[in-house]
């Protein structure tokens, strides 16, 4: 770590910011880097491993540039079995309380503007998202002290409701947080959705940008770091939510990026996404650079993760083709859906800290345990030193981030969305294992014929060889896990024929 004499006249110069002492809170910065829509193979590190747990590359980890990500990749651990809901808002609010979207019952997205629960949807679906009482991950961080920090995408609430403002959720400071999923657009020019068809969903508190060229992925990294630089000046342990608008649709192109993907051989639509891929990497390693000048990055976590399975406009939903070789993408029951990035490392490794010595991540480390966004909120209470207390779905990862295996974290999970329409309408996903189940609850109006999909994702992890019929056993054993999990969890089933939620599931 810099002399803190050194860091103050860094401060000066480069914020105009003084300070007088050290500090004594030495407990540790946490950055929790999330980008919306990101799935697992739309970067160029890979993820997913081979039969010896060896990361094994994939044309699209070819396609896509993401250097800073490389660079905390060899930092710390990745991830292959990391599992988000397969849209946003369950995962974010998953991720500020801990539990289960079934638990929380935000199991679809919010719309900002209307309830959209589906015609068959679960009435009593929590809409709502988040309020000013809910107990979450930053208001328990700020109480104990920490500079909370949200930069970038809320989405935690419709419009006008006490979530629509991530100030009443527990945040010191928000910039850019509201009930909108998507910007109106992200550029500046247009004020990022403000002087277009599209003014509703413009991001606020960037209005100092409007008229030039700014991208609004550059823009908020501005803003997160300005807000990082304020709080080592003032001398707290932060927390930042910096939770990027990118790679969220519209999908407009990044000019910073365009040209390195012209010659790609694939869709326009989908160089611009790739644009949005490098723009958000880009800004990954700004945040990182911005760190190490302030002297704070061997005492700051960096968790990098994506929301939900990838959007890529490259390929049919429920097909092997933007998470390829991964079947599916966000909103779809199979593993491309629910699969996504996840990256626990310190900002500049220091084994000879005592936080590092306590919380040891390998460098390079793989870690293919399953995991999923639930356990983020146990894990950061724990990194901050604080107890937990609370009802939550979730484990400490701190075993994990070792790269060792912690029996303690079940290899489950469980993906409940009672909702329509959307890539994969009212279904359930039960995973135990190499095992899984999905459940559709109107087999009609599934991708398929059947009311259940089986599958060995040890023998089969791309999902093409459906065991439903061939293992009557398996089926019936994951079936009835699936039912105990959904009853544990209080989840909300969708609506039969006579507006009553269907319960208990129907009989195999």
């Amino acid at each position: 770590m810099f002399k803190w004499s050194i860091l103050c006249v860094l401060l000066a110069a480069n914020v105009g910011l003084g300070c007088a002492a050290e500090p004594e809170d030495q407990r540790p910065n946490i950055v929790v880097f999330l980008v919306d829509d990101m799935g697992v193979m739309d970067t160029s590190v890979p993820m997913l491993t081979d039969g010896a747990g060896k990361p094994q590359r994939f044309p699209l980890n070819d396609f896509y540039r993401t250097p800073n990500m490389e660079v905390l990749a060899s930092r710390g651990i990745r991830f292959n079995n990391f599992h988000a809901m397969s849209v946003c808002s369950p995962t974010r609010i998953s991720l500020m309380t801990g539990q289960n979207a079934a638990r929380h019952r935000t199991t679809n997205w919010i719309n900002p503007d209307q309830d959209n629960r589906g015609d068959r949807g679960p009435i009593a679906w929590n809409w709502r998202g988040l309020g000013s009482q809910s107990p979450t991950l930053a208001r328990h961080l700020q109480s104990a002290g920490y500079r909370t920090i949200h930069v970038g995408k809320g989405h935690f609430g419709p419009r006008g409701s006490e979530g629509a403002d991530p100030k009443n959720l527990g945040f010191d400071v928000s910039v850019g947080g509201a009930s909108i999923g998507a910007p109106g657009s992200y550029y500046a020019e247009k004020g990022f959705g403000k002087l277009t068809q599209r003014s509703q969903a413009a991001v606020p508190d960037l209005d100092e940008y409007h008229g030039s060229e700014m991208f609004l992925t550059e823009a908020l990294t501005l803003e997160a770091n300005k807000q990082v630089a304020k709080a080592v000046a003032d001398r707290k342990p932060f927390f930042l939510y910096f939770a990027h608008y990118a790679v969220h649709s519209p999908f407009d192109s990044d000019p910073r990026f365009a040209k390195n993907y012209v010659d790609s051989g694939k869709p326009k639509n989908a160089q611009a996404f790739a644009t949005l891929i490098e723009g958000m990497d880009k800004s990954l390693g700004d945040l990182l650079a911005q760190l190490e000048s302030l002297g704070v990055a061997d005492n700051t976590m960096i968790l990098f993760l994506g929301d939900n399975g990838s959007d890529a406009p490259l390929g049919h939903e429920h097909a092997v083709a933007c998470s390829a070789p991964l079947r599916g993408k966000k909103g779809s029951h199979y593993e491309g859906g629910t699969r996504v990035p996840m990256i626990a490392a310190w900002a500049r490794p220091n084994p000879t800290t005592e936080v590092q010595k306590s919380w040891a991540i390998p460098p390079n480390g793989v870690q293919g345990q399953l995991a999923a966004v639930y356990d983020l909120f146990p894990t950061i209470l724990d990194l901050a030193g604080l107890e937990l207390g609370l009802v939550v779905d979730g484990v400490s990862l701190r075993t994990l981030f070792a790269g060792k295996p912690d029996p303690r974290r079940p290899p489950t999970f469980l993906m409940h969305f009672p909702h329509a329409p959307h890539r994969s309408n009212y279904f359930t996903v039960w995973r135990n294992g190499n095992w899984k189940l999905i459940y559709h609850y109107f087999a009609e109006e599934s991708s398929g014929t059947t009311r259940y999909q089986l599958f060995n994702l040890e023998k089969d992890p791309y999902e093409q060889d459906d065991l439903a019929e061939r293992n009557p056993q398996q089926l019936s054993t994951m079936y009835q896990q699936l039912v105990a999990e959904l009853a544990n969890q209080k989840a909300l089933m969708p609506l039969g024929g006579d507006n009553r939620e269907i319960l208990p599931l129907p009989p195999m």
